[in-house]
């Protein structure tokens, strides 16, 4: 990979209930430059949004949540962070997500099981729309 050295690592806030999936989430972003921020549940990511000093370009999260969906917590969370990408993670099929209205159409979903290569391609994705 030839790219360009970034000066800064953006940071992502990825949000699951399950520890484990967080954990690996987190170590894959970590291993490929990205420095991350991370939360077990809608209260605490909201928690990270308003008192986290820094930028946080990116939030990472699971689409069923206790408490709220996914699609509420990114717009509470893009209200706090305007221009905040998102990736939500899932077991279901987007169609049927957004079929449920549980995302919209335009929405950036990642089917479980997925890939490193599978999250991190989402990510860049959600990151190249910004500005």
């Amino acid at each position: 990979m030839s790219e360009a050295p970034v000066a800064e690592r953006p940071t992502v806030l990825v949000v699951d209930d399950e520890e484990d999936l967080r954990d690996i989430m987190r170590r894959m972003l970590e291993r490929r430059g990205y420095a991350t921020l991370v939360a077990g549940d809608p209260e605490e990511a909201i928690s990270v949004c308003r008192e986290h000093p820094g930028e946080i370009a990116a939030l990472v999260t699971d689409l069923t949540l206790p408490g709220a969906s996914g699609g509420e917590l990114a717009g509470a969370a893009s209200d706090l962070r305007p221009g905040l990408g998102v990736v939500f993670i899932s077991g279901l099929p987007k169609d049927i997500a957004v079929t449920k209205g549980l995302v919209g159409a335009d929405a950036l979903l990642v089917k479980k099981p997925f890939t490193a290569d599978a999250l991190l391609e989402a990510l860049k994705a959600v990151l190249s729309q910004e500005g």
